[in-house]
């Protein structure tokens, strides 16, 4: 069984880190799961004041987070690896040789990345308010899908095994 979680985006300041702040906040005792979050271009960035928000309105404080880079360190600390997009999961099989599932994945068995503002609005610069509603519907989709996660989580031991034996499980 997974001890340990690492949710992977791109620059660990949105998608990866509600993860991390999510899956924190609703573990309970019975669970012992060391969480974790890393970004593949993560920069010294602050967190977007909506992201901030939207994770205090859910009862979480993420104030003290700092963006960390996907490193070969974190890969080799953490059981299981969770990708919340396509590309996030391409960059990790190229840079370290796994296959792992998506966010989506281990929470309902279906192969859908979690997309970052700019993917799913491309033009959001134009409607700031669309903008926000997509950012925070993605915070509260994460936040959601934890009991789901967590429920299947015991299907996924780790990360270091083929792509085919993922999809055994998401059927």
């Amino acid at each position: 069984m997974a001890h340990s979680i690492l949710f992977v985006c791109t620059g660990n300041v949105f998608r990866s880190m509600a993860a991390e702040y999510a899956l924190r906040a609703q573990l309970d005792r019975r669970f012992s799961y060391r969480v974790e979050s890393a970004g593949i271009e993560a920069k010294a960035n602050s967190i977007h004041p909506v992201i901030s928000k939207r994770l205090i309105q859910k009862g979480t404080d993420p104030s003290a987070h700092v963006p960390r880079r996907l490193t070969k360190k974190l890969i080799d600390r953490n059981d299981l690896i969770i990708a919340m997009g396509l590309g996030h999961r391409e960059f990790i099989h190229k840079q370290f040789g796994l296959n792992v599932p998506l966010f989506n994945e281990v929470s309902f068995g279906k192969e859908t990345p979690i997309l970052d503002l700019h993917e799913a609005l491309p033009d959001w610069e134009r409607d700031i308010d669309e903008a926000r509603a997509y950012v925070e519907s993605v915070i509260d989709h994460i936040w959601e899908s934890v009991p789901a996660l967590l429920a299947r989580l015991p299907h996924f031991q780790g990360s270091r095994r083929p792509m085919k034996q993922w999809r055994l499980f998401t059927r």
